[in-house]
């Protein structure tokens, strides 16, 4: 009983049929050089064979979805192993890109509206909770109660993550003129240090204890944020300088990817290539705002172009801090800015709706 609860009524040969053919991604992406293998090609092996109907001893590609949540707080105490020495003096000069999020929020919000209203013929409510740059539960729950077509909704607001996550290292790889992040062998600040039996029991209490008082006290994102959060100040205190293993972090990745690509399952083809092409659009769009805030503002904020980029980058939290991990950027910097737009984001979708549906009447 307790076995058939954590499998979610799933069947093993299911389950396991569903992680080998994204690890089968994963690796013709490693053999390819593609960025974020682990990621990018479960992800892609799993979504593609999703929409497409394949069936696994019957039934569409499922893994458990709260398993990914056993792994997630690894990521979160990892990103709190690269918090610097100078973070304080650092975070006075991240000032200009943060308030920068309070723009760059309404003006993403207003042009994805426009384009899913104008070109993608879609409804008001519809278009309006698609369009918010982050929030992707929250943007779902508001748009079900106020009479949104979930179906698209919900894949529109799914591509966004996907999509990000697809373009920005392939775009990073392409402006680099090389693989960047883990094709290219970069590793997690502190993985040189060892880490013994204390060490471990230490990030194992930021992890659990992170997540569980991060959800308590209602932190977004809590799953990522309260591990960081109490990693960033074990080591600041001294009391440990490892962090997780690589594989973990790698393991997370893959974990993640073969999550998200099952959840193309059951989309008609015809409405997926309809959200891709407005998605791509929205997706362009927003990186192309953050890249211009990133040329702007990256010199005043102390950070590479590519950072500030990846700080505004339409995607989920932890999606982005993998990238940011893989990437040699700042995790911390990126995920503190993640959570600024995500509680921008849905302030402004609680409170703009009625605007918005009065223009529209």
């Amino acid at each position: 009983m307790r076995l058939k609860k954590y499998l979610y009524g799933q069947r093993p040969s299911v389950i396991l049929a569903s992680y080998a053919l994204g690890l089968a991604g994963s690796l013709i992406a490693m053999a390819l050089g593609l960025p974020l293998p682990m990621m990018l090609g479960s992800l892609l092996a799993v979504g593609i064979a999703s929409a497409l109907g394949l069936k696994l001893f019957g039934e569409h590609p499922r893994v458990p979805e709260k398993w990914r949540m056993v792994l997630l707080p690894i990521v979160g105490t990892a990103i709190g192993g690269g918090v610097p020495e100078d973070f304080i003096a650092q975070l006075a000069t991240w000032w200009p890109t943060v308030l920068a999020v309070f723009l760059y929020v309404p003006l993403a919000h207003f042009l994805g509206y426009q384009l899913y209203r104008r070109f993608g013929r879609t409804e008001p409510a519809t278009a309006y909770f698609a369009a918010m740059p982050g929030g992707f539960i929250e943007a779902m729950e508001m748009g079900q109660e106020r009479g949104a077509d979930m179906a698209m909704l919900s894949i529109l607001q799914f591509l966004r993550l996907i999509l990000c996550i697809l373009l920005v290292p392939i775009l990073f790889s392409f402006i680099a003129g090389h693989a960047v992040g883990s094709s290219a062998g970069v590793e997690m600040p502190g993985s040189a240090a060892p880490l013994g039996v204390v060490d471990v029991a230490i990030l194992a209490f930021c992890a659990i204890a992170g997540y569980f008082g991060g959800r308590a006290i209602g932190l977004p994102a809590a799953v990522l944020v309260g591990p960081m959060t109490l990693s960033g100040l074990a080591h600041a205190m001294g009391l440990t300088a490892a962090v997780p293993p690589g594989w973990t972090i790698q393991l997370t990745q893959f974990v993640v990817g073969t999550t998200l690509g099952m959840r193309f399952a059951g989309f008609a083809l015809s409405r997926i290539w309809a959200a891709v092409k407005l998605s791509f659009v929205y997706i362009t769009m927003t990186l192309t705002l953050a890249l211009i805030l990133g040329l702007v503002l990256a010199p005043a904020a102390g950070q590479p172009v590519s950072a500030v980029v990846l700080a505004f980058a339409a995607g989920g939290v932890t999606e982005m801090a993998l990238v940011a991990i893989s990437l040699n950027l700042s995790a911390v910097y990126v995920t503190l800015h993640h959570v600024v737009r995500i509680i921008v984001t849905v302030f402004l979708g609680r409170f703009g709706w009625e605007l918005v549906r009065k223009s529209a009447d």
